[in-house]
């Protein structure tokens, strides 16, 4: 690794900038092919906020699922209450002839056996493939989303490698905590996004008019949107590092933030509106949002009272004569 004082020509830099992309492209491939692998697991985890909705449908029989599991219930019901009635009918107290009541209590094993064939649960929680190629594509979709986040750390690394010959030795003291940071504040965002904010604009969108609708959601479709959201989330959550970075730059004084906030509020209201989601998805985000750029005031103050005052010119050409 090159040091601050190191001069490298262009291809010194073209080289190293070409070692450090194989070692990128080699840990994404590597963890692509490990998500792969794992893709049925991953696609459960993926699936859960859509198959939790989908079960609240079914429990108050709303949609084309909860309908399904409606006659479901009535189809056992009903065929419990023959196989009750035959057992009555078939004693021999109830008077019919001996061929009848041996037919009807033949019939009352044929009866439970159906009943057993019956499924419980209606099947269709999951997303709808409507192409031949979609399971594929969508479990290699969702394998690549689930690879970036776990090849994220390494990636960083290697760009903080990169860039780090440039930044002196007071830049490097901000940087490494940076760099700690930014991938721990995006996880965040990540689990934040997809325990919270997923579940409430599925819930939300999924029973939006669905009276006037038959909701099936479409795989690729879901996935794009989930992923979508939790990326964006994640990078909303990287707000800390861009207010401690203004604040030491010199930009932006922690005073300044102070007196901001209720344009920071407006600004995180304006930030999760841009968010995918909706309008309830929106009022979740901002909260975490805000509670973040106050966070950031305060780390802000530390670094700012740590920080050493610049010395001006004039007072230099003073103290020198």
């Amino acid at each position: 690794m090159a040091g601050h004082e190191d001069r490298l020509t262009v291809v010194d830099h073209l080289e190293e900038l070409r070692r450090r992309l194989i070692i990128c492209l080699a840990a994404l491939a590597v963890a692509f092919g490990l998500c792969l692998w794992q893709s049925h697991r991953l696609l459960r985890v993926i699936n859960e906020p859509l198959t939790h909705q989908t079960q609240g449908q079914v429990e108050h029989g709303s949609g084309p699922l909860g309908q399904t599991a409606l006659a479901q219930q009535a189809l056992l019901k009903v065929a419990h209450d023959t196989a009750a009635l035959a057992r009555v009918l078939g004693a021999r107290r109830s008077g019919l002839p001996a061929s009848v009541r041996a037919e009807l209590q033949a019939a009352v094993p044929r009866l439970h056996e159906d009943v057993a064939r019956v499924p419980r649960t209606p099947q269709g929680d999951k997303p709808v493939t409507l192409g031949i190629g979609e399971p594929f594509t969508a479990s290699v979709s969702v394998a690549l989303y689930f690879a970036l986040l776990l090849a994220l750390p390494l990636i960083l690394y290697e760009v903080y490698g990169f860039v780090l010959p440039a930044l002196t030795s007071q830049e490097r003291r901000l940087a490494t905590p940076a760099l700690l940071a930014i991938p721990l504040l995006f996880a965040c965002g990540v689990v934040f996004g997809y325990f919270v904010a997923l579940p409430a604009a599925v819930q939300f969108l999924q029973n939006f008019n669905s009276g006037q609708f038959n909701v099936l959601v479409q795989a690729n479709q879901y996935y794009k949107f989930a992923a979508t959201m939790l990326l964006a989330i994640g990078l909303s959550f990287e707000l800390p590092v861009v207010v401690i970075g203004a604040v030491y730059s010199g930009a932006v004084t922690t005073s300044a933030l102070r007196r901001g906030r209720r344009y920071a509020f407006l600004g995180c209201v304006v930030i999760a509106a841009l968010l995918p989601g909706e309008v309830v998805t929106m009022a979740i985000e901002v909260v975490p949002l805000y509670l973040l750029y106050e966070a950031s005031i305060l780390v802000a103050s530390v670094i700012e009272r740590r920080r050493p005052e610049p010395v001006s010119e004039a007072a230099g050409i003073g103290s020198g004569a």
